[in-house]
This record gives C-alpha cells, sequence and structure tokens, in this order.
C-alpha cells in the first residue's frame, strides 16, 4: 500500500491509498472553495448522560445529486469533484459537512472505490483488503489527535438507511468521547468479570455462539453469527477468533482472511430476500475499544474489549422495513420480528456455490 497525503483547495486533508507502490498523486484541486466553516458542538444530557452532536450547518449538505455530479467521483475535465485526481484507489478526506470537528473530534469519508455503480460487496479480495488497510491506518492517526477518545468506522448502504450519494462509500467518526453503546459494553464486562471471578465477557458470549445454531459462517481467524438477542430482522456480528481491541491488533493471518470472509458476508445479505429485489440497505459498523482513560469502568482496560463488526439491515421482508416506534425510540426497548435462529438460517442458505 502507497499513501499519499495532500489538501483540498479549503485546508482539508484528503489522502489516496493506492495499490501499486509506483503511483504518483500530484492533482490539485482547481475549485474555488473557500475554507471551511463548521459550527460542531457537543451538549451532554444532564438526564441521560449522554453527548449530542449539534451541526446546523449539515443542512446545506449535497443530497442525492445525479450520477455525473457525483462528488466522490474522480474529476474529470472540467467537472470537478472531492478528488481531484482522474482516477483512484481508495480515497479519504475530511467531511465537507462533518457532525464532528475541531474540538469535537473529526470526521472522514472513505471512498472505497473509483467505480460510482459498484458495491462494496461487488470489490475483489484485493481491493476490500486494501479498504481495510486505510480503515486501520486513519484507526492509528485519529487516535493521536487530542480531541480523539474512539474512532468509529463504518458504512451506510441504500437510501432507505438515509444515505444522500449513491457512490460506494463509508465514514470515519473520531469522537471526543466515549460512545453511549461502548459505554454499556464496557460496563458489562466489569459486571461479568466481577460475577465470574476474571472471565471476560467477550470471550463468553463466542464461546456460546460457537455451541450454537445461530452461527453463519466461519473460518480460521474469523467467525460471522447472529447474535441471541439481536435487535435488528437481520443482524450478524463478525469476530476475530483472536481477541484485540481494535483494527490495529489483528496479525496478518486474519488481516489476509478478511476480505474473503468479509465479502461473502456482504453478498449473502444481497440475496437475503431473493431475485428481483433492490440491493439490502443496510449499517456496518466497526466496534473498537476506546483511547481515552477508562477509569469509571471498574479496572477494565482496552485489552478486555473485543473488536468486532455489527452488520445488520433495517429491511425486515420483501418490500417492508423495520421501523424504530414508539418502543424502540422512546423506550429504547427493540421489538425483533425475525427470530435470530430463522435469521441465521435464512443467511446459510443463500451462502455463495
Amino acid at each position: 500500500m502507497k499513501k499519499t497525503s495532500t489538501r483540498l483547495a479549503d485546508g482539508r486533508e484528503l489522502i489516496y491509498y493506492d495499490l501499486a507502490d509506483d503511483t504518483v498523486r500530484d492533482a490539485v484541486d482547481r475549485r474555488p472553495l473557500d475554507a471551511t466553516v463548521t459550527t460542531s458542538e457537543i451538549r451532554r444530557d444532564p438526564l441521560l448522560g449522554d453527548c449530542v452532536a449539534v451541526a446546523s450547518h449539515r443542512q446545506g449538505r449535497t443530497y442525492h445529486p445525479p450520477a455525473d455530479e457525483c462528488p466522490l467521483c474522480p474529476s474529470e475535465g472540467e467537472r470537478l469533484s472531492e478528488i481531484p485526481d482522474s482516477s483512484y484507489d481508495v480515497v479519504v478526506f475530511e467531511n465537507r459537512f462533518p457532525s464532528l470537528a475541531g474540538d469535537s473530534g473529526r470526521c472522514e469519508v472513505v471512498c472505497f472505490t473509483s467505480d460510482h455503480d459498484t458495491s462494496f460487496a461487488r470489490l475483489d479480495e484485493r481491493q476490500a483488503r486494501l479498504v481495510l488497510d486505510a480503515w486501520t491506518d486513519r484507526t492509528a492517526e485519529l487516535s493521536h489527535l487530542p480531541s480523539v477518545e474512539q474512532v468509529f468506522c463504518f458504512e451506510n448502504r441504500g437510501a432507505e438507511i438515509g444515505v444522500t450519494l449513491q457512490h460506494p462509500h463509508g465514514q470515519i467518526y473520531a469522537y471526543p468521547f466515549t460512545t453511549p453503546r461502548t459505554a454499556l459494553m464496557l460496563r458489562q464486562v466489569a459486571a461479568h468479570r466481577e460475577a465470574t471471578g476474571g472471565e471476560n465477557l467477550f470471550d463468553a458470549v463466542l464461546e456460546r455462539e460457537l455451541a450454537d445454531e445461530r452461527i453463519v459462517l466461519e473460518s480460521e481467524h474469523w467467525v460471522a453469527f447472529v447474535p441471541y438477542a439481536a435487535h435488528w430482522p437481520y443482524e450478524v456480528h463478525l469476530y476475530p477468533r483472536r481477541r484485540v481491541p481494535d483494527l490495529l491488533g489483528l496479525d496478518e493471518a486474519a488481516r489476509t482472511e478478511f476480505p474473503r470472509v468479509y465479502l461473502e458476508l456482504l453478498r449473502r445479505f444481497d440475496r437475503i430476500f431473493g431475485e428481483g429485489e433492490p440491493p439490502t440497505p443496510y449499517i456496518a459498523a466497526w466496534h473498537q475499544a476506546p483511547f481515552g482513560a477508562l477509569e469509571e469502568f471498574d479496572g477494565v482496560t482496552r485489552d478486555d474489549f473485543a473488536l468486532h463488526l455489527e452488520l445488520f439491515t433495517i429491511r425486515r421482508t420483501s418490500g417492508k422495513l423495520k421501523f424504530l416506534a414508539g418502543s424502540e425510540s422512546g423506550m429504547n426497548v427493540f421489538i425483533n420480528d425475525v427470530p435470530p435462529e430463522r435469521a441465521a438460517g435464512r443467511l446459510r442458505e443463500v451462502a455463495g456455490s
């Protein structure tokens, strides 16, 4: 992998990740852009103890542009985009309309490929590995920023999820705090260790799932399963068999095997609802240990956390979506319409040939 860092016309950082070591990236952003102005602010809810990012400047972000005006495609002639060069393998840049900025963290866009009309599931293994390497590199770099406590790499796919740009891409949020979801996990890890005399909760969960009927696929270094208490109609958790706190902890064997496993998982998601159905909308979310202090979690350390990816869709059946209504949105109590065992069985049925 070759990494080349440059600046866009308004001062934002852009980084090319290339498969070929001899690739030259010297294109200049020719757009007449003013310096980026953001109004991101973090406010703490005193009743719930969580944080809300207020980012009013995002109201003006690009919304469902036609394909020939996509800002994530390479620049071509006088059609200038966020990527100055005429081609790229993988590129990462600071979001022009970030939810988090400055002392409130950082937001980046990850373009998986220059091909506007494909998807992550249709990448080859070399390209998927390059994306993994980019996620890992950005996690390392962002963890050193003084305002960053946790790094979150994710992909939103599909208009049903709220995606406004159809080009294959994901995002990275670098939060200035430990997110509520992660804090809940860490508290459960601490409670489980206390109750069992030192057992790691993530290890216990993985051992239980390996012995159950909800395994979707497994390999030498990875295992994917529908969790016992899945929140979403079709939800899969992907774990490395060796517990590591973040993407940086994966060894070369796990990195090499990841593309094959993950691409197969995504392709199965696209086959869940049968032929003729539109692509399955999903969220793919990497859970990594925070880089900040963990004193509030009763002695839990980063090494007690287990890196894993959660992949889920809001489609519950053909033509129907799972909406977060009163119980889910009002009380955070999920009601799942598809038994996890049935979901796992379906994901095994649609295995590739």
